[in-house]
């Protein structure tokens, strides 16, 4: 049974916050009657907040990552070694490898991973772009580090074939971080152990030919 709510203005609310991932209508009820019971200036400026993140927020044309700017400040920034590109699933996974602060190189954000049951193909990552910037120049490494799943170690097959012709040093993460484990869940201690001991990708696949 659905439940009645004195207003058609917070029923309008917690449908919209039930919406968010992880929020169900108790929670989202809560949060808000939580808002409610703050001043008006609190929520003025969480709207405020919400809306110039929505328009404010644009994607990296180079990488992908979120970014306030064409080029997000990692990309455009002088000290990063450009050569090397730690390609990744998704914008939570490059904060994850900035925490550890063992990584100096730029990032590839795909956007995702090849899962043929729901539906997501290479055409919706961003697969293509990443073969279009090796074959620019410039990477003298890619760093496949994809979540350890089914999903991940596909979209690494298919990733290491597209770039199969062009001269660059493809490796992987080394397998600290276990399998069917998912990036953004992995400690940063074994993740930044997991960067720093990569291991070339052929290994991996001449293994799973054999």
């Amino acid at each position: 049974m659905e439940q009645e709510y004195a207003s058609t203005l917070l029923e309008t609310a917690v449908n919209e916050l039930s919406r968010l991932p992880g929020i169900g209508r108790k929670t989202a009820l809560r949060l808000a009657l939580h808002i409610l019971r703050q001043d008006e200036k609190y929520g003025i400026e969480l709207g405020e907040a919400i809306i110039n993140l929505r328009n404010g927020i644009r994607y990296c044309t180079t990488c992908h990552n979120i970014s306030e700017t064409d080029t997000c400040p990692i990309c455009s920034n002088p000290s990063r070694d450009a050569s090397t590109v730690c390609v990744v699933e998704s914008v939570k996974d490059v904060m994850s490898f900035e925490n550890t602060r063992q990584f100096n190189g730029l990032y590839h954000v795909l956007g995702g991973v090849i899962s043929p049951m729901d539906g997501i193909g290479p055409d919706q990552l961003e697969i293509e772009s990443l073969v279009e910037r090796v074959a620019n120049g410039g990477v003298k490494e890619v760093i496949l580090a994809l979540s350890a799943t089914m999903e991940g170690e596909t979209t690494n097959f298919y990733i290491y074939r597209r770039l199969g012709t062009l001269p660059v040093k493809i490796t992987q993460l080394a397998r600290g971080v276990s399998v069917g484990n998912e990036i953004e869940y992995t400690d940063e201690i074994t993740l930044g152990r997991s960067l720093l001991n990569r291991t070339l990708f052929s290994e991996s696949f001449n293994q799973h030919l054999q």
